[in-house]
């Protein structure tokens, strides 16, 4: 219990603190000047919520679970959480207690224990204040009485924290000072060592830590007592330290050795908490090998098996590390309990969780919580002997049973790379045989339960983005119909969304509003790319059809925004072969070091794609409106010849005409012959074990423009201007560029606007990927052969392309997230599990002009 005067009360961040104290010791004043607005429940105003008056008791009950549910809420979000009440009975307490316990987090009392009669006092004042908030003295002699004799218990109650101020100085000279759980190491970065199971292998641990670059420390004995890494990485233990193997003493002496000069961390496993006890005298049985440690720790100095119990006893269940990137448990840890502190909590950490059976060996059935795990953090556990390490669902089990004869293994974080070592024999008998924890999955195989119904995927940039059962369906049904093999899926690229509408007279998108945009997310320097006048397309070349699952002549893939094919087999092959020779040519291959590659682009012409769209709609609606106008202007002309005044009707029809004349020369441009096909690449997505999205946009169309130069015939240019948004000479360039490649006379289709670095984080999360910014006369084909007189434009400006730009953030996100995997070698369903949500999200019913 902490006491003194002018102490800070120390209030883990995670907690659920209870003020207790007679009415008129100051909790709600202390509450006030401590807490923020939002942080204190206070018992009065949930009484004048439910009642209207916060003295009314008989509203109390209805009060106190209103109170509760709303503490449940913030307690499930994370959120410190104070209780401003009296809460003097232990019946009180005892359901506050449970509550935190409910949630997961400490509970803490801060105890308002002051003279009975300054508390007296403080209410008489507030009734000569004519105050509604009054008790009589009599009730505030019973709380004071109340508290009083249940002070001592409060430890027993189950508060983790307690906090007595007696008098009024300390009341005042009280600071709080909150503090992170010990749990919480979201701090440290790493780089880690994961190490699991190691089960008394002091020689195999020894052989790995070398193997991983480690320098061995040894006592005049030559006992290993540290070891450091010269590069500063750190070792991180997953529990088991002993039982079964022949040196566990040795594998304590070393670990304790290097966790103490902060070289390793480590966390608990449940044999360590057996040994605990045993070592503290308990009765406990002495099989799965702790018979053998007993009898090596006797060897040993009485003040070194102190050390081990308070070495062991002190590990924290589980850690949060590296910005809650990374969670290590023992026996791994589900998404809810991560961060949290409780008795089972703890439980789960060392144990996992059981459904109260045993199977055929006598072995607790434990459910497989790793196959359900769709957290955000990479949990590394051990635990339970696996014959090799597999990651399932962002999870992986590092015990590799190596005291059974099987390796000690490591993953190296964050590179995700297991160094392993041979077990030296095999030290103890398996009690079942060493098997997966979930029946391995085919990785080719794709289930309709993977894309039916609520879906959410975790992402590395975007965090979890969440699909709905409605844009499953959506998805499901553009997927089964018309696109391409799962397996060469690999990735879509994003929506992109227009800027804010211009307030540039004239103009509905203008290059002014995307400088803003990034601008106020803090970036500077950005790249404007033309934009092509084709059909967004991501080409797929490989020279290993074995990588993905394709027949041997297979060479790659050329598919739609959509992932539906752009050419019939036998035409793709062709291209994809030519490709493949200018990739060579060119020393693309060689410079990446890889034997397949996948490019963003532009598929030139656009009626390659939509040909039946600008025949059947543009080409219709044009034809027809040059037609009707044209005869009404022949009728005008002869009604003019007549005598009659039609000359203002006769301006607005030949204005009409002059905008159906600019509305088909625009789609025409986008008609080109079948010989005449270009691919535009302006993005270098992804080839053997890497992604480039941090490589800046200078690099991608470096390499885009050798293989121009290496194949014109094949590979369009695209023009680009680099701009320095703090210079104004440099934007107005950039705007005279966009308005002289978007003229009349050029008909260019518009510019992309991007942060020249690429994938770009700010403090508000991804930074949109690319801004287009299309042309005056481009949007005529979107928007009407007229939409550039100035009700239309003014209608137009109210157009909202605030959902465009969230949509786009989370495609974009997405499909980083199938990149990576992709580079992983991760199996195919989990790549189609980004790729299949994109599709999902494209259902969405958004303004298909923005």
């Amino acid at each position: 219990m902490n006491n003194e005067r002018g102490s800070a009360l120390a209030i883990p961040n995670m907690s659920l603190v209870v003020l207790i104290g007679a009415s008129g010791s100051g909790k709600s004043t202390f509450a006030r000047k401590h807490f923020g607005e939002f942080e204190v429940l206070s018992s009065d105003t949930f009484r004048g919520m439910v009642s209207n008056d916060e003295n009314d008791q008989a509203a109390t009950t209805a009060a106190f679970e209103a109170l509760q549910f709303v503490a449940g809420k913030r307690l499930d979000a994370g959120l410190l959480t104070v209780i401003d009440a009296t809460s003097v009975q232990p019946s009180a307490r005892k359901e506050l207690v449970a509550l935190a316990r409910e949630h997961d987090v400490l509970p803490v009392a801060i105890v308002f224990d002051l003279p009975e009669s300054l508390c007296v006092a403080r209410n008489a004042e507030r009734t000569e204040a004519g105050s509604s908030r009054t008790v009589p003295a009599g009730a505030v002699k019973r709380q004071s009485d109340q508290l009083r004799r249940s002070l001592r218990n409060l430890g027993r109650e189950g508060f983790r924290r307690v906090h007595i101020l007696r008098d009024e100085d300390q009341v005042n000279a009280a600071t709080i000072q909150r503090e992170p759980l010990l749990n919480d190491r979201s701090w440290d970065r790493g780089p880690f060592d994961v190490i699991g199971d190691v089960h008394g292998c002091r020689s195999e641990l020894e052989s790995l830590l070398t193997k991983l670059g480690y320098e061995i420390t040894r006592d005049e004995q030559g006992r290993p007592t540290d070891a450091l890494h010269p590069e500063g990485r750190r070792a991180l233990f997953l529990g088991d330290l002993v039982d079964r193997g022949p040196d566990s003493a040795g594998v304590l002496r070393l670990v304790m050795g290097m966790v103490g000069a902060e070289h390793a961390l480590a966390v608990p496993g449940n044999h360590e908490a057996k040994l605990v006890r045993a070592l503290r005298g308990a009765k406990v049985t002495t099989s799965h090998g702790l018979a053998e440690t007993l009898a090596q720790l006797s060897g040993e100095t009485a003040e070194f098996r102190d050390q081990v119990v308070e070495f062991c006893d002190g590990l924290v269940a589980h850690l949060v590390l590296d910005g809650g990137d990374l969670v290590v448990a023992h026996a791994g840890l589900k998404e809810q309990y991560h961060g949290r502190a409780s008795g089972r909590v703890r439980e789960y950490a060392l144990y996992g969780e059981t459904t109260g059976e045993t199977d055929e060996y006598g072995l607790p059935v434990r459910l497989p919580w790793a196959k359900d795990y769709r957290g955000k953090a990479a949990v590394l556990y051990g635990h339970t002997p696996v014959p090799e390490v597999v990651w399932t669902n962002n999870t992986a089990c590092l015990d590799t049973a190596c005291a059974f004869g099987g390796s000690l293994s490591a993953l190296r974080y964050p590179e995700r790379e297991v160094v392993q070592v041979p077990a030296e024999q095999q030290w103890a008998e398996p009690v079942r045989p060493i098997q997966p924890l979930i029946p391995e999955r085919e990785p080719g195989i794709l289930r309709l339960d993977d894309v039916q119904g609520r879906i959410r995927v975790e992402t590395s940039t975007h965090g979890r983005i969440g699909i709905d059962e409605k844009q499953s369906a959506g998805g499901l049904e553009t997927m089964s119909r018309w696109a391409i093999d799962p397996r060469w899926l690999l990735y879509l690229p994003p929506t992109m969304s227009p800027p804010k509408t211009s307030t540039v007279p004239g103009f509905l998108e203008h290059p002014q509003e995307a400088f803003e945009y990034f601008l106020k997310e803090g970036i500077t320097e950005v790249i404007c790319e033309e934009k092509h006048m084709g059909s967004r397309a991501t080409v797929l070349v490989a020279r290993d059809p074995a990588r993905f699952g394709a027949p041997a002549h297979w060479r790659g893939a050329i598919y739609t925004r959509t992932g539906r094919p752009f050419f019939d087999a036998a035409a793709e092959l062709e291209y994809l072969k030519k490709m493949d020779r200018a990739l060579e040519a060119s020393g693309v291959w060689e410079e990446l070091d890889a034997d397949w590659i996948l490019l963003d682009g532009e598929m030139l012409p656009w009626s390659l794609k939509a040909g039946d769209l600008i025949r059947d709609l543009y080409a219709s609606v044009s034809a027809s409106g040059l037609a009707a106008t044209g005869a009404a202007n022949r009728a005008l002309a002869a009604a003019a010849d007549s005598g009659l005044d039609v000359a203002a009707l006769s301006e607005r029809i030949k204005d009409r005409h002059d905008d159906l004349e600019r509305f088909r020369d625009s789609y025409r441009r986008y008609v080109g012959q079948a010989d005449e096909v270009r691919f535009a690449p302006f993005q270098i997505l992804a080839a053997g074990d890497n992604t480039f999205e941090r490589r800046d946009h200078g690099w991608h169309l470096a390499i885009a423009d050798r293989l121009v130069a290496e194949a014109p015939e094949l590979f369009q240019a695209t023009g680009r201007l680099r701009v320095d948004l703090e210079d104004p000479a440099q934007t107005e360039s950039a705007v005279q560029w966009w308005l002289s490649l978007t003229s009349a006379e050029h008909g260019g289709e518009g510019m992309v606007v991007k942060p020249f670095a690429n994938l770009t984080r700010t403090a508000k999360g991804l930074v949109q990927p690319g801004i287009k910014v299309r042309g005056r006369e481009y949007l005529r084909i979107i928007y009407g052969p007229s939409y550039t007189e100035e009700r239309d434009l003014k209608r137009l400006r109210e157009r909202n392309t605030g959902q465009k730009r969230s949509l786009a953030g989370r495609e974009y996100a997405l499909g980083i997230e199938a990149l990576h995997r992709v580079a992983r070698s991760e199996p195919v369903w989990r790549i189609h599990e980004a790729v299949f949500a994109i599709l999902a999200l494209e259902s969405d019913p958004i303004d298909p002009r923005l």
